[in-house]
């Protein structure tokens, strides 16, 4: 069974492989048109066997993968702060090295299945020097970058929308309207007014662009998506079983602040503030869809989601982290790990029963 985090890698890392494998297969089809069905093919080339096709395929989708893992796991953390055309720019000059390592691999094997040759024969090196300055290598320097282009583009729109968001958008999911149930956490940054100003705008905001870094390993490894992000406010939702199973909900929140805390003193020196959120959750039936014409996004609407809101604004009347609806909290079955403290009834606006809240706390 794959971890969180291994999920959302491996999410990440297919695109990139079928991406690469579909275009690969693309270019092929283009030059057997062009060269009438590779008779016409130019010495430098491999001449295509179903042997070779194979071996191509595995190695372009096995790539690609590789690509995947590498973007997700080095460069798009290393050019973060990059604007997104120097991303593509400074991305393509590093994978032009990968590239060529690719090659470097990849053809002398493939020279190998033609010619009948061992790999280390002159014969093989011989055709991969004559490669190397031929128009074919150019050509599929052209492939290679269009691939490239292509899959860099896909994980740029998806950073921006959510991995999710897009997948429901390419598969149509919520085309319609759905019913689902969920659970839902609505967390808010504690004092961001007096933050603001005493830092100003500009170093709030870095203040906060860093705040919701730190939050997102443990919203990662607790598989919730984020539903939105509001000035210092942020919703993070769960399918209810996702939500339920093993506390899941509730771990995430801790492990937020666990995140946090543990920054505490890089907060404190770089800003002279550690931020703290508090956080109301709720579950219940909500109807989702796709929304707007000239901006298209996945909408929540229900009742649930108002009663979360206002949950999560009384946990300064109770002097608590964390108020959890009796409807969660019964769903969620908590062991002995955690202290779970009635607050009493309480009557929410638009709501016509009062709601019992709870706040909870690890022991």
């Amino acid at each position: 069974m794959l971890s969180p985090d291994g999920k959302r890698t491996w999410s990440h890392m297919l695109p990139f492989g079928l991406i690469w494998l579909v275009t690969g297969w693309v270019f092929l089809l283009s030059e057997a048109a062009v060269t009438d069905n590779f008779e016409n093919q130019p010495d430098t080339a491999i001449q295509v066997t179903f042997p070779v096709f194979i071996m191509a395929s595995v190695a372009v989708f096995v790539f690609g993968l590789l690509t995947g893992w590498v973007e997700i796991r080095f460069l798009s953390r290393l050019f973060r702060s990059q604007r997104f055309v120097q991303r593509i720019i400074y991305k393509l000059l590093a994978y032009g090295l990968v590239f060529h390592l690719i090659i470097l691999i990849s053809f002398p094997i493939a020279a190998s299945m033609e010619l009948g040759q061992p790999i280390f024969s002159s014969e093989v090196w011989g055709k991969f020097a004559t490669y190397l300055l031929s128009i074919t290598h150019l050509s599929t320097m052209v492939q290679l970058s269009f691939s490239l282009l292509l899959s860099l583009f896909y994980f740029e729109i998806s950073d921006y929308i959510g991995p999710k968001a897009l997948s429901h958008f390419l598969t149509g999911k919520y085309h319609q309207p759905v019913e689902e149930e969920r659970v839902f956490m609505f967390l808010d940054m504690r004092s961001s007014t007096s933050i603001a100003e005493r830092l100003g705008h500009r170093r709030y905001f870095a203040m906060l662009r860093k705040y919701y870094e730190d939050l997102s390993a443990p919203i990662l490894r607790s598989a919730g998506e984020v539903y939105q992000y509001a000035g210092d406010e942020v919703i993070v939702s769960w399918p209810l079983k996702k939500g339920l199973k093993d506390q899941t909900c509730l771990r995430c929140f801790f492990g937020m602040k666990e995140a946090l805390e543990g920054k505490r003193s890089f907060y404190q020196k770089r800003y002279g503030e550690a931020p703290a959120f508090k956080a109301g959750m709720h579950c219940g039936k909500v109807t989702a869809g796709e929304i707007g014409v000239i901006k298209k996004e996945i909408l929540f609407t229900g009742d649930v989601l108002n009663t979360c809101a206002r949950i999560q604004g009384l946990c300064n009347s109770y002097g608590t982290d964390l108020l959890v609806s009796a409807d969660l909290l019964q769903l969620l079955e908590l062991g002995g790990e955690f202290k779970v403290t009635s607050k009493g009834f309480n009557d929410l606006r638009g709501k016509d029963e009062a709601v019992e809240l709870f706040s909870v706390e690890k022991k």
